[in-house]
Parts: C-alpha cells; structure tokens; sequence
C-alpha cells in the first residue's frame, strides 16, 4: 500500500547490474518490485539527470516489475560525463537493448522532462513495444523551448536573482547565444572554468523547477560532480538541438505512430522549466492522451499536485498487467 505521504514505501532494488551497450559506454540498471509482473521503465531527466531509487516508488510493489537506469553518462554509468557517442538516438536503442536483455516483450515507459523527450522518441521508434505512456513536464527540445529557459525568454522573469547568477560566468559580448556560450566552458580545457559554468547552470535549473524555490534542490545544483555531469550532457544535447528536425515530436506522422497506445499527460501550470505551451500543442496533436493539468504546480515531479497525478496514473494502468 501507498504510504502516508500517497507514495509507495521504499524498496530495495532486486537485481543491480552494469550493463555494456558499447565499447565505450556501460550502464547502470536496477530492478524494483515484482520480477514476474508488469513491466515499466522510468526515463529520467536532464538530460544527466540520473535515476534514484525514489523514482521506484510511484509504482505498486506488487504488480509492477520496474527498470531504472542511468542513461549514458549519467549517475552509475561509465564512462562518467562522456558525451562521445552520446545522441538522442544512441538512448532509444540502449532503452531497446535493456528491454531485449531482460527479455521484456512489451512495457509502460513513464518519463518527465528530458524523459518525456526520450519517451515519446522512443515510443514513436518502437510503437510496437510500449503498452502505455506516463509524460510529466513535457518538453520536445524545440528552440523556443530553449530560449524560454535558457535565453531569458521567460523564466528569466519571474527568477531575475537566479537569472543573474547563471548569466554572471558568461560575459556581455558572448550572451546573444549563452547555450554555446555555455558549451565552450563545459567542453574546454580550463578546469575551473568548466566547474564554475557546471555550477551556474545546474543551480539555475534546480532554483526553478518547483513552484516555492527548493533550498535543498538549489544545494544539489551546487555538488560538483553532479553539476559537471549534469551540465555538460544537458549542454551537449541542447546545442545539437537533440539530433532532431525543430517540432519532430510533434509532427503529425509521428504523433499518428501513437494514437493507438493508452497514455496520460501531466503538466504542472506553471512550469517554468518546460512551459506549459509545448504540453498544450502536445495534446491538441493528440487528443487521445489523457490530459492532465495541475493548476498550483511548476515543474518537479515531487510537487504535491503531480505526484498524486502520477501516481494515479500508474495504479490505473495496473489494469494493462494482463494485457
């Protein structure tokens, strides 16, 4: 049974692994819950946001068998930061490889953020192996996506303390692109350089992701591992534009791979990470999903509002275990 708090109690993983999808990069993956029952697979954040353990506990124990993993270059994966070989398209097929591995024949993919990018990415690639989907904070990496958060287009607005930290690493004549700009630090060779933008740019994500600024968020944006793995992958993926056409996920033929697939949309109103305007042109593309606003929410997941949301969601789809 749920917990007090709505959540279900902690567990320990089952089965741990490092699983090898290259010859450069291995994969952290644990397993929760019932090793014969529904099968579900957490996509994190970021990305380079790493999995924790916490991410189990919005599935029941007793009916789910739930896969998390670290994607590549995050939390327990090797090499650690490595952006070598490190795309989009690189993390579709590491979530097939895991699901051939563990001989999963089909299972609910349920991802936030970075994960709802990597979730629909992959559910349009693999219809064929996704029995539902859970999104929460969608985002499509489009470039006024971008600019919102990272441009000043937005955010900036309603953060302007925060704002100025996270533009104070980067001089005036360098701003007119402060993504590339920020790329240069976090792949260069100065050392504190790098450290310095990693810790800017992952403070200023953690300052913003909930409703009421986190203080405990804003000091995990400060740890300098985290914040250099973090940064870096997020940076390196956002200034490819995720190795994707501008509005791909959103695309009509792509969106049609999905219309056939039982899903739910939860958005936090006033998400400043991710704007509720890509959720909304998420669901006029696919008024077939469940679509979930949460009126008093921002954009992280532990929110009040959004975990019930999410967790009703993965207890309706309990029903899917006979399927």
């Amino acid at each position: 049974m749920p917990s007090s708090t709505g959540i279900y109690p902690a567990l320990k993983p089952f089965r741990e692994e490092q699983f090898a999808v290259s010859d450069l990069h291995t994969l952290y993956v644990a397993q929760y819950g019932n090793p014969n029952g529904l099968a579900a697979v957490h996509l994190h954040g970021g990305p380079g946001g790493g999995t924790d353990p916490y991410d189990a506990r919005r599935f029941d124990p007793e009916v789910y068998r739930i896969v998390l993993f670290d994607q590549r270059g995050s939390g327990k994966s090797t090499p650690s930061s490595e952006l070598r070989e490190n795309t989009t398209w690189d993390l579709v097929e590491d979530i097939e490889k895991i699901r051939s591995h563990l001989q999963i024949e089909k299972w609910i993919v349920f991802g936030g953020s970075w994960g709802s990018t990597l979730s629909l990415a992959y559910a349009q690639k693999h219809p064929e192996r996704v029995l539902a989907l859970v999104l929460r904070g969608i985002f499509c990496l489009r470039k006024e996506e971008l600019k919102f958060f990272y441009q000043g287009d937005g955010t900036s607005f309603l953060f302007p303390e925060y704002w100025q930290e996270y533009i104070s690493v980067i001089p005036e004549n360098e701003r007119e692109d402060i993504i590339k700009a920020y790329h240069r630090r976090l792949t260069g060779d100065d050392k504190s350089a790098r450290a310095a933008a990693a810790k800017a740019w992952t403070t200023w994500e953690m300052a913003t992701s909930k409703l009421h600024i986190d203080e405990a968020m804003v000091k995990e944006g400060e740890d300098p591992a985290f914040a250099d793995v973090f940064a870096r992958i997020e940076c390196h993926y956002f200034v490819n534009e995720g190795w994707m056409r501008q509005g791909q996920l959103l695309e009509k033929e792509e969106v049609d791979k999905l219309r056939k697939i039982p899903a739910v949309i939860v958005q936090g109103r006033y998400d400043c990470v991710c704007p509720m305007t890509t959720a909304e042109a998420l669901h006029r593309v696919w008024p077939e999903a469940k679509y979930i606003v949460v009126p008093d929410a921002g954009h992280s997941a532990k929110e009040k509002g959004i975990e019930t949301a999410l967790m009703n969601a993965t207890d309706d789809f309990r029903r899917l275990k006979d399927v």
